[in-house]
């Protein structure tokens, strides 16, 4: 056409493009907003995903259950299956508002260069999850122990990113798994819950040492929870004797010091059986021929350390406190009476 006038047919109306791309706008009235058609999509798209990814894992929890035995594997599994229906679910989501697959990438390789850095911690955090769930230093439910602040509790749940432990003291302790992997940790519960405790008693030199031994020995037997005996426990290579025994330790400057040493078949009332064997081994010690020792101070007086006055109201200076008469010689001094 002559003039520059570009033809009539190339202009095309948005909503002829809108409804080309969704054809089921047609049927919706007019006077509804293309985004609100998009809220609705997307709120369709990710109840599908939350429902799916319940189905999902209803039907096969239980075998993932009895495939890999560990609870911590279980949970990081059907983690791993309901996030994977979630991020199908945002890439839809994504291209109903016009996103398309590539940008989709694009933006996400462009989003990661700028905020790596402060991704790193979170990344370093998932990579040490993932060497805890293949190291399986501790599993859900086992006592543990941090060494540096001495906390105790039971493991509550572990995730590719933080280990959260339930304390004795009724509160929770989030740790990131790249911090506790920097951590000793004690688990009481591995492998063999039983532990040894051991408990330090002092005796007099005066009192009959083997008679306390084997009172203390049977004192902590009496204790419910301590192991009274039986095979010997195998620790390694080591085999060691279950039932309590007392060995002198060494002699102290106050007395003999006796080492009692017992296992208990529990590690989750350690300070109560601890608690109740002393109350016993005191009773025991208390019975025979024995006694505590303690560190005594005893205070003497020489030819060197002068006369004390031990009169009530002794004195001559009228304060009513015994006075020290010395029998040293005296320096003289300029101001002092040679007489």
């Amino acid at each position: 056409m002559k003039g520059g006038m570009a033809p009539a047919a190339a202009a095309v109306p948005l909503a002829t493009n809108a409804t080309a791309a969704d054809p089921y706008l047609s049927v919706l009235p007019s006077w509804i907003p293309l985004w609100i058609v998009h809220v609705v999509e997307s709120l369709i798209v990710l109840l599908v995903a939350w429902g799916a990814s319940k189905l999902v894992i209803r039907l096969f929890g239980r075998r993932l259950a009895q495939r890999f035995e560990r609870p911590s594997l279980t949970r990081t599994a059907i983690r791993g299956i309901r996030t994977s229906f979630f991020v199908a679910a945002m890439v839809v989501v994504l291209n109903i508002w016009g996103l398309a697959l590539g940008d989709i990438a694009l933006s996400v390789t462009v989003f990661s260069a700028v905020v790596g850095v402060i991704l790193a911690p979170i990344v370093g955090s998932v990579i040490s999850g993932l060497f805890l769930l293949a190291d399986q230093p501790y599993e859900i439910g086992d006592m543990i122990q941090l060494d540096e602040s001495g906390k105790r509790g039971y493991v509550e749940d572990i995730t590719l990113r933080y280990t959260k432990i339930f304390t004795l003291d009724n509160t929770f302790l989030v740790i990131p798994n790249g911090t506790i992997r920097e951590r000793d940790v004690y688990n009481f519960s591995a492998e063999d819950p039983r532990t040894r405790l051991s408990v330090e008693v002092l005796v007099t030199y005066e009192s009959d040492v083997p008679e306390a031994q084997r009172r203390i020995e049977q004192a902590a037997r009496e204790v419910e929870g301590v192991i009274e005996g039986g095979p010997s426990i195998r620790v390694g290579a080591s085999r060691y004797q279950a039932a309590p025994d007392c060995l002198v330790s060494r002699f102290a400057d106050s007395g003999v010091l006796l080492n009692l040493r017992f296992w208990v078949r529990t590690p989750y009332h350690i300070p109560t059986v601890r608690s109740t064997v002393q109350e016993n081994v005191w009773a025991a010690i208390e019975e025979i021929d024995a006694e505590f020792a303690y560190p005594h101070s005893h205070l003497f007086f020489d030819e060197t350390s002068g006369d004390l006055d031990v009169r009530q109201f002794g004195g001559g200076d009228g304060s009513g406190r015994p006075q020290v008469r010395s029998n040293r010689p005296r320096s003289g001094g300029p101001f002092e009476d040679g007489g």
